[in-house]
């Protein structure tokens, strides 16, 4: 497995990050352990968790693992953000919730500091001043090593960036932003200013939930119950298609096209278009089971030719109007970006 670097800092982690969601739902212990055991194996170094990830089990069975191996060797992100308490203030990205979670974090993952600690997500009520100045103190303390956001926005990445700048706060070095083939909007704002800033883009859902597995037809009479989003179905979940179930197809239908022409499984076809798109640095990639995880590794040492990514380029497209067009794109760059 290749290595790249996290945004602007020195620090080196595998093109593949294992999302560790599963852990203590899906995937018992010791599935989890062989899944990680195998990443490992592979180069894999570059593990991402959350709080809230099945109730604080997910860090608890990372935590027991990282106790088998050398710490030092892996480079593991958790965040803050979601409820975690029952009271008022069990929630947000306050100086109270931040420091309280970072603490339970650590004594899940049985570990003096994180990597990468992310905000999970935008906190309209706490003064964002609040918010990165409590990040900044958990860095200089040595709690956590860098910090990062996901599922910002480009305004609120951008504005949090000019914050951290102007009073000499840490700055985010990454991004979590969901990102596939069948969701590019990532491209309009969050891609661009990533790249501009050396920030490190670290895709969720790069399979879109399993729509992009290659384990979905149109003809077929119902979803499969086993799967995540038969799961998600049955709880009385949100269909995954949105409102354009046309666009969905097609984008289906062309990876398979793909996939089965170069021979490779549609979610290793879907997983290396995303490794090769400019600002890219690590897809987050799940697993409930080995199957799985092979499945997604094989996505790793070969390229998609520029014919096939263009393919998968054109034919996820969607419509979009000014300024985000290829007209107001030629105009912006003006013969600048090759």
């Amino acid at each position: 497995m290749n290595y790249r670097l996290l945004g602007k800092t020195g620090i080196k982690v595998s093109e593949l990050c294992l999302g560790t969601m599963t852990f203590g739902n899906e995937a018992d212990k010791a599935t989890s352990f062989k899944i990680m055991d195998r990443f490992s194996d592979e180069g894999g170094n570059f593990l991402d968790t959350a709080d809230i990830y099945n109730k604080g089990k997910s860090e608890e069975i990372l935590g027991e693992w990282l106790k088998t191996r050398d710490r030092e060797e892996f480079i593991i992100a958790t965040k803050v953000r979601f409820r975690t308490g029952n009271g008022p203030n069990g929630v947000g990205l306050t100086r109270k919730h931040i420091l309280h979670s970072i603490e339970k974090s650590l004594e899940r993952l049985g570990t003096d500091y994180v990597d990468l600690l992310q905000v999970h997500a935008w906190d309209p009520l706490t003064p964002l001043e609040e918010t990165m100045s409590a990040l900044d103190s958990i860095v200089q303390n040595g709690k956590v090593r860098y910090i990062g956001a996901s599922n910002f926005r480009g305004w609120q990445l951008a504005l949090s960036l000019g914050v951290s700048r102007s009073r000499g706060y840490a700055e985010f070095v990454s991004i979590q932003p969901q990102y596939s083939l069948l969701c590019r909007s990532t491209e309009f704002e969050l891609i661009p200013l990533s790249r501009h800033e050396n920030i490190s883009v670290l895709p969720w859902s790069p399979l879109k939930g399993g729509l992009l597995s290659g384990k979905y037809s149109r003809d077929m009479d119902s979803t499969p119950e086993d799967s995540r989003i038969g799961r998600i179905m049955k709880r009385g979940g949100r269909q995954l298609f949105g409102n354009n179930e046309e666009y969905t197809w097609k984008v289906i239908n062309g990876l398979k096209e793909v996939a089965g022409r170069i021979e490779r499984s549609p979610s290793q076809v879907a997983l290396n278009w995303l490794l090769n798109r400019v600002g890219v640095t690590s897809p987050i990639i799940g697993a409930r089971n080995i199957a799985q995880l092979e499945d997604n590794l094989g996505s790793t040492g070969w390229t998609l030719d520029n014919e096939d990514m263009d393919y998968l380029g054109n034919v996820s497209r969607f419509f979009v109007t000014y300024p985000y067009d290829e007209e107001s794109d030629k105009q912006q760059n003006d013969g600048r970006i090759p």
